[in-house]
């Protein structure tokens, strides 16, 4: 059973935790508003859809906000409890620093655990439900990549206009002007209507326009001479109704980022991705195998011309040496070996690009894997680095603790980012790359730890003068004042 200090110090720490979370978290969206509402707002979708579509990418940034939220509400937590002297009643209480860290501590493991089924349980499903909105919206409503009164290219192949778009999913168009892009020897076609409505073609891939009231532009250029284009007259159609289809699936592929939407590892438990891994490396070997044979075959045809027409294999022929070959040999011999070699450079460049993206897509798996459980730990490691600095620099409020929790994050987020690209390029074993933060930052805390539980000064600026003395004095000037007097 807790004891009136325990509940004490629990309540101190959760009125900054749920202040703090808040604000990060709205951060944190507003970070994904200001990259995605753009090709949303305006554009057909009420803002029920927004807010949900929203609220589905939202749910992932909970696994980065609340270590950043422990670290924040510990430094500020027993920052007060230093600028208060609750600490020092505390200690003279004869309650150690331990023992008031222990309840916390404890909360801390429990959000820890449940972070960790959080993100293996919850987010995974939550972004399933994003990543599936996002293609429903691509499907059901091209009409979201298209802005009144402004020339997009969103159609491959196709330059439009429309000087307005209403209804409901803004399907009804006017003013609408269509040209297809085509080079100087190619038929140029262009169109211009009154008024026209999207409607759903029963092919997905397709976005079929209906057109009203309006005229067709077209030139007959594609395989004709020069004079013959100049006295080509302009061909002018007019029609009431026009139905044309445009390939937009280029756009649904850009929506989902070229994504199966069902079989992304990020839709995956903890030990559903042990499965996909294990699979992927499978793949992998196979590919690379495949790939070093075919290496290896290339590098074995590069021989000298002289031994192509050997067929006797028993006997080899000896090394020919250049100097007792003729001029015009030699430049013949000396040019196929470097036509040869070339052409297996080239060879070695395209199987290292296609090493490449493989490489990278394994690693991000076994990363995003190992962060379900390591962003757990990172929730230890900071309240471990916050609850020391908190009781060492003595400081509450918004200030300088924010400071140096925002300090410590930045540190921690770019080497997540740095270690991620070098393990993306296959430098590092994307395992340890995963941990790396947490290896590094965890000696920290235990070091920070044991300056608090031994009162350290850490913070105090007449410590490190003192302990600079000895070097500024050798450059201080002397003091010559009234030497004439001594």
């Amino acid at each position: 059973m807790l004891k009136i200090l325990d509940r004490y110090i629990i309540k101190t720490f959760f009125g900054p935790f749920f202040f703090i979370f808040s604000v990060l978290f709205f951060i944190f969206i507003v970070n994904i508003i200001w990259v995605q509402l753009g090709q949303f707002m305006g554009k057909g979708l009420s803002y029920w859809q927004i807010l949900k579509l929203l609220f589905y990418l939202g749910v992932s940034v909970i696994s980065m906000v609340l270590p950043l939220t422990i670290l924040l509400a510990s430094i500020m937590s027993f920052g007060e409890f230093g600028e208060r002297y609750e600490l020092a009643a505390m200690k003279a209480a004869g309650i150690s620093l331990t023992r008031v860290m222990m309840p916390l501590l404890g909360v801390v493991t429990i959000m820890s655990v449940m972070l960790y089924f959080f993100s293996n349980n919850i987010i995974p499903d939550f972004q399933r439900k994003a990543k599936n909105m996002l293609f429903n919206i691509a499907q059901t409503k091209p009409a979201l990549n298209f802005t009144p009164g402004q020339f997009i290219d969103q159609i491959p192949g196709y330059m439009v206009k429309f000087d307005k778009i209403y209804g409901e999913n803004g399907e009804n168009i006017e003013g609408v002007f269509v040209h297809r892009k085509a080079t100087t020897f190619e038929n140029q076609q262009s169109i211009v209507a009154e008024k026209g409505k999207f409607v759903q073609a029963a092919n997905k891939n397709y976005l079929k326009l209906v057109l009203y009231n309006g005229y067709v532009f077209e030139d007959n250029f594609a395989g004709k001479g020069e004079n013959v284009r100049l006295k080509q007259p302009d061909q002018a159609i007019k029609f009431d109704t026009l139905v044309s289809h445009f390939d937009v699936s280029e756009i649904i592929n850009k929506a989902i980022e070229k994504e199966q939407i069902t079989d992304d590892y990020r839709f995956q438990t903890y030990t559903e991705l042990n499965k996909t891994i294990d699979n992927n490396k499978k793949d992998n070997t196979k590919f690379f195998t495949n790939i070093s044979n075919d290496a290896l075959n290339q590098a074995n045809s590069v021989v000298t011309y002289m031994d192509v027409n050997n067929k006797s294999k028993a006997v080899a022929k000896p090394q020919i040496k250049l100097d007792t070959i003729k001029s015009d040999k030699k430049l013949e011999i000396i040019y196929n070996a470097y036509n040869r070699l070339d052409n297996l450079k080239s060879v070695l460049d395209s199987k290292n690009n296609e090493l490449s993206p493989t490489i990278k897509y394994y690693s991000k798996m076994v990363i995003y894997q190992q962060r379900i459980v390591s962003y757990s730990f990172t929730c230890i490691i900071f309240f471990l680095i916050g609850a020391s600095l908190g009781s060492i620099i003595r400081k509450g409020g918004m200030g300088l603790p924010v400071i140096i929790a925002i300090v410590i994050f930045i540190i921690f987020y770019v080497m997540n980012v740095a270690i991620e690209n070098v393990a993306w390029s296959g430098k590092i074993n994307p395992y340890l790359a995963a941990w790396v933060p947490n290896l590094i930052l965890f000696p920290f805390g235990v070091w920070m730890t044991y300056k608090a539980l031994t009162d350290s000064q850490l913070f105090d600026a007449e410590k490190y003068k003192a302990l600079l003395k000895p070097i500024t004095k050798r450059f201080a000037k002397k003091n010559t004042e009234h030497k004439r007097y001594q």
